[in-house]
């Protein structure tokens, strides 16, 4: 399953394994979570909301950072690459990409096209991996 934005996969996993995973596929294609947001108890600490279990986990491929830096130095506003993992409420656990290929669509540089495909395959096989 795909969206506009990224690459959907429902893992039939805990919360917690979920995280691990999806770090486990990420560094296998290259990638290190460089970010972790609770989003569930920043929420809680900001808002006093209850929130459903759900992490922004940042991931970073140096190697592609360089190439996309090198090229246009203001994609580093769209880096790095997002991953959420999240718990719905019937309790499956949701994980989400991001496909690189849209940050073509807003930063006209057609240098940047290589890098992006190579990031999308990357995290396509990270998607096919933890399905």
């Amino acid at each position: 399953m795909s969206t506009p934005l990224g690459f959907d996969v429902y893992l039939n996993s805990s919360y917690e394994e979920a995280i691990t995973a999806v770090t486990e596929e990420l560094k296998k294609e290259g990638f290190g979570v460089l970010t972790e947001i609770d989003v569930k108890a920043t929420l809680k600490k900001k808002l006093d909301v209850d929130f459903r279990p759900y992490k922004i986990l940042g991931a970073c491929n140096p190697t592609l950072a360089h190439k996309a830096l090198s090229l246009v130095p203001q994609v580093g506003l769209m880096l790095p690459c997002n991953v959420t993992v999240a718990q719905e409420e019937d309790g499956r656990i949701l994980v989400s990409i991001i496909n690189p290929k849209q940050m073509l669509g807003v930063v006209d540089n057609p240098g940047l096209e290589a890098v992006a495909c190579d990031a999308e395959e990357k995290l396509k096989r990270v998607a096919a991996a933890l399905s």
